[in-house]
């Protein structure tokens, strides 16, 4: 049997302030203005300055706070390297800010770089035809519908910052010295494409990003951008591989909620939760809905107007994932173009 979670730390540091996790090692914390309403980014101590791992969003408030961390916390020592764990915003927001005026080095992978560095430069107005299209493919309610294509869009410009040319590529089986301690780089796949992660060859540190969170499990969303995408899939297979190196002395720095250790049984959960959800979904459809029409199988709880398009992606990426298994048929209806899909019946 594999030990319990267990979250050596209660609380998390004050805003502005710093947890040391580890010798050479600190964990703060950054807001965010959603209902996960923080970030965790951590510091690792260096001979030329500081290796940051992961930014936060940009905004006034942000730089506020890591000016506050800067002149406390880290001394006054230079940032001489950011580690971003994956593109979404609230980990690579200050990435080009921190290379831009603090002549600090990027570390990510190719994908993760890639990814951010287009998403920066697509600024939309309103949502595109294809966004459209596939919100209709989805089932949207109406109503949210006709709100969402007046609305400017989400844009990755509103909260990253410019992301210069240049950075340093990881991919899986790299090594990376930081920290005084030498990192394994290990990747993950499903809530975001090419997500690294970073296990300590000297100590029981492993960085996890979104990958290996300890109280929540992370998004999994299909989107517009490659809608026949299998991210449940990608996810599944992600964890079963890194469950190979998890121990249960590993202590977990995570990109939300709290530390722990425990990994080995956290990983158990995060890939019994999804394949539990998917045979709720599939008992579900034994008459034809859509996905949103899957809300309350999926999520066994109301969705909320702040959770409705994470829920949406999401719904879309287990249908998704069911649908490439072969488990369920998907048909166009024709009043507006929504997929109906329906379990397959044994032959």
């Amino acid at each position: 049997m594999s030990a319990p979670i267990d979250f050596p730390w209660a609380e998390p540091p004050d805003e502005g302030e710093a947890t040391r996790v580890g010798e050479g090692a600190l964990w703060m914390r950054l807001p965010l203005p959603m209902k996960l309403d923080h970030v965790n980014a951590f510091a690792f101590e260096d001979d030329g300055g500081w290796t940051l791992v992961d930014t936060g969003f940009d905004s006034r408030r942000t730089r506020a706070i890591w000016e506050r961390l800067m002149a406390g916390p880290l001394e006054g020592r230079p940032i001489a390297r950011i580690i971003v764990t994956h593109h979404h915003p609230d980990h690579v927001g200050l990435a080009g800010w921190f290379q831009k005026h603090h002549g600090a080095e990027l570390v990510m992978t190719r994908t993760a770089w890639l990814m951010a560095r287009m998403l920066v430069l697509d600024e939309q107005m309103v949502p595109v035809d294809e966004t459209l299209a596939y919100w209709r493919s989805a089932g949207m309610d109406e109503a949210i519908f006709e709100e969402r294509k007046r609305e400017r869009p989400f844009n990755f410009t509103d909260i990253v910052a410019d992301m210069p040319l240049g950075f340093k590529r990881i991919k899986e089986g790299s090594a990376i010295r930081f920290g005084g301690r030498d990192w394994d780089v290990r990747i993950g796949n499903g809530h975001a494409p090419e997500h690294a992660t970073f296990w300590s060859r000297d100590c029981d540190l492993v960085i996890g990003g979104d990958q290996l969170l300890a109280t929540i499990s992370p998004n999994l969303g299909v989107y517009a951008t490659e809608p026949e995408a299998d991210p449940v899939g990608d996810w599944l297979e992600s964890c079963e591989r890194l469950s190979a190196y998890a121990r249960d002395s590993h202590l977990v720095l995570p990109g939300h909620k709290l530390p722990y250790t425990g990994l080995p049984t956290r990983m158990r959960q995060l890939i019994g939760n999804h394949h539990t959800g998917l045979d709720r979904v599939l008992d579900f459809l034994a008459t034809p809905h859509t996905a949103v029409e899957c809300f309350p199988a999926l999520y066994k709880r109301k969705i909320g107007a702040g959770e409705y398009g994470l829920a949406l992606v999401e719904a879309m990426g287990h249908l998704n994932h069911l649908y490439l298994a072969g488990l369920v048929t998907r048909e166009r209806r024709d009043a507006d173009g929504a997929f109906l899909w329906r379990r397959k019946e044994a032959e």
